[in-house]
């Protein structure tokens, strides 16, 4: 019997002790050589996994900024500063970039946005979506069921009076609520503009009004009071080049319908310091909308009552008198 028990258990051993060698010695001989930066790069990135780079996760991220097919800023997660610290792994330079955060371009609310039903189905954008195009009347606005909500992994997104709404604070940009829309009506904007065109309505001003109390009706008021060619309209919609866009805030107070939204909280006033204000008139010269008074070779002022924000006498000014705050 003891015979019987021993001869298998030494026999399994055995093979077990053989197959042991032989795979040991295969991982060694036919080992594929990793590039050690692929660990120390993926040892730096959060680890989130959201795919906001554009590739299947952390690993395949790694492993492609130690090849060089991606950039060391490409995780929207980690920011400046991991980038900062995976541009030092590789040896290289990272360009400076702003961060971004997803925005709603949606201001119709369950106050503003008439209902054309009361939808009692699946709790899901897609799935209302199908039917009518969701239960409000504007077939543009934001569904409000919270599918991006449930999508994004950072707790960024959540649907508040029946629009969706970010925190951008927790905000990532990692895109997953964007693809998750059916409206299509989630952007990634710059984080330091306070400035956003609140619509997606296409249609003529009649129809919009009819729908939303907050809608574009393409009156071109807020075009026609950009100082820097920043706002543009197209397709029966205001739209922000956010490139030329300096955060004045002038389009959103002259918007009938409030459809462009501003945080005017944040709105900055110039500040000039007379200890280095030579009086060139440099800053009186640009100022678009005569905030800045004072002659030539005397002391600048700003009035507060007219300056916007706009920041051009700042940049302009060559003692870096002035300071926006």
């Amino acid at each position: 019997m003891i015979n019987e028990i021993l001869w298998p258990v030494a026999t399994l051993g055995g093979l077990a002790i053989f197959f042991g060698v032989v795979l040991a010695y295969a991982s060694k001989k036919f080992a594929v050589e990793t590039d050690p930066k692929v660990g120390e790069v993926r040892a730096v990135l959060p680890g989130a996994n959201c795919g906001g780079c554009g590739f299947a996760g952390c690993d395949a991220l790694a492993d492609a900024i130690a090849k060089g097919e991606a950039p060391v800023n490409a995780c929207p997660v980690g920011g400046a500063e991991l980038a900062k610290k995976v541009a030092e792994i590789m040896g290289v330079t990272a360009e400076e970039t702003e961060r971004m955060v997803a925005r709603v371009i949606c201001g119709g609310d369950c106050d503003n946005a008439k209902q054309k039903y009361e939808y009692q189905g699946i709790q899901d954008c897609k799935a209302a979506e199908m039917l009518a195009g969701g239960s409000k009347s504007c077939r543009f606005g934001c569904t409000g069921l919270g599918t991006c909500e449930r999508v994004c992994p950072f707790d960024a997104i959540h649907v508040v009076n029946g629009v969706a709404v970010v925190d951008e604070e927790k905000c990532t940009a990692c895109k997953k609520c964007i693809e998750a829309c059916p409206k299509h009506i989630i952007e990634l904007v710059p984080v330091s503009k306070q400035v956003r065109v609140l619509c997606k309505n296409t249609e003529k001003g009649k129809a919009v009004v009819e729908v939303c109390k907050v809608g574009c009706i393409g009156c071109q008021k807020c075009v026609k009071a950009c100082q820097f060619e920043a706002m543009t309209f197209d397709n029966n919609l205001a739209k922000i080049d956010y490139s030329k866009c300096t955060n004045c805030m002038v389009c959103a107070e002259v918007c009938p319908t409030k459809a462009i939204y501003a945080d005017f909280s944040k709105r900055k006033k110039a500040y000039i310091n007379d200890e280095l204000c030579i009086g060139c008139t440099i800053c009186k010269k640009n100022c678009k909308f005569e905030a800045i008074e004072g002659e030539l070779k005397q002391k600048h002022k700003v009035l507060e009552d007219k300056c916007t924000g706009c920041a051009q006498c700042a940049v302009k000014c060559p003692k870096k008198s002035i300071e926006m705050r």
